[in-house]
């Protein structure tokens, strides 16, 4: 068992500790230069901004902020204010794991139909969550000669606070989407259970993925910072932390959006053209209607589509799928 707080273990794992920075920074780079051509489709008008990608943004580009800034107090060989870097560092990295959340919340309030009960509780968890990670700087870095920005002492305490938070936060949410996309409500009848369309699958594997992740990345760094077996070892899985929760964040974010501008679904199940799925507050659910006639002669099935006109106050764009078989009598005039 190695001695932890000896100042050849320390040099040993600072050594680690900034290779394994600068091997996130290069993956979320690669990350980020993979996903430019979603911001140029709403530069150009490809797709429609809307208010969520906010707090897409400033996750995606915070984390970035973050490791740069780690990167330069890491690599600089001129003296810095290593405080006031740091500060930034950890106040953008914990910021991106708050908007992480967030973002997924606010796709919940969607799924949701943005019930007041639930925008509530999710508003009110969000504001206890950001309660926590500005509570201040929590860690001390200092400028050593010969080395560079070394982090001499953290509060392991509130760290561990933020990433648990998160980790209940996560749950939370996915519970809800779980509850909702699987139409497991006591009110729901068998014709508007969720769970049957392409969209509904995508966005439960997302949230999946997304809390598996983020849960075990967070349960990690929560881990050490709870052993505090030393100043590095404290904070050495944060980043890793706040890299991989942005990370399927921003493409669950970017996947929705996707799919909402160009595919032809929206939650709701399959149900005949006399019931329509509706919500708590009485706004018809999208679905799939079958109208069939039989007439003599040949027959030609053809399935359309038509979006419905987007609505100012959805959070997310939705499309209305509505499909008629439309049956077109041939005659047979010698062709056939």
């Amino acid at each position: 068992m190695p001695d932890w707080k000896s100042p050849a273990e320390i040099q040993k794992e600072a050594g680690v500790f900034v290779k394994l920075m600068h091997s996130l920074l290069g993956l979320y780079a690669y990350e980020w230069f993979l996903s430019l051509d979603f911001e140029w489709d709403l530069i150009t008008g490809k797709k429609r901004f809307r208010w969520p990608l906010i707090f897409y943004f400033a996750n995606r580009y915070l984390l970035l902020f973050a490791l740069i800034g780690i990167a330069i107090s890491f690599d600089t060989t001129k003296e810095v204010n290593c405080q006031s870097l740091f500060t930034f560092n950890q106040l953008a990295g914990d910021a991106a794991v708050g908007l992480a959340s967030i973002s997924l919340s606010i796709r919940t309030m969607a799924i949701w139909t943005q019930n007041r009960y639930i925008v509530g509780g999710l508003i009110l968890i969000i504001l206890g969550h950001w309660s926590v990670i500005l509570q201040g700087v929590q860690l001390e870095a200092s400028w050593i000669p010969g080395v560079g920005c070394q982090i001499t002492k953290t509060n392991n305490k509130i760290l561990a606070t933020i990433f648990i938070y998160s980790m209940c936060f996560d749950l939370t949410v996915l519970l809800l989407n779980t509850y909702k996309l699987l139409g497991i409500n006591s009110s729901a009848s068998s014709s508007n259970m969720m769970g049957r369309s392409r969209l509904t699958h995508m966005i439960f594997t997302d949230g999946l993925i997304f809390f598996i992740i983020a849960f075990l990345a967070n349960l990690i760094a929560t881990v050490f910072m709870l052993l505090n077996l030393n100043s590095l070892m404290s904070v050495i899985f944060n980043v890793p932390a706040a890299v991989g929760s942005t990370i399927v964040a921003c493409r669950a974010v970017r996947r929705l959006t996707n799919f909402t501008n160009n595919g032809p679904e929206i939650y709701g199940g399959i149900t005949s053209s006399a019931q329509r799925a509706t919500t708590g507050n009485g706004r018809g659910m999208p679905t799939v209607n079958y109208k069939s006639t039989t007439r003599p002669g040949v027959h030609v099935q053809m399935e359309t589509f038509t979006h419905a006109e987007e609505s100012q106050n959805d959070i997310y764009p939705k499309t209305k799928e509505e499909s008629d078989a439309d049956t077109e009598d041939v005659e047979a005039k010698g062709s056939l």
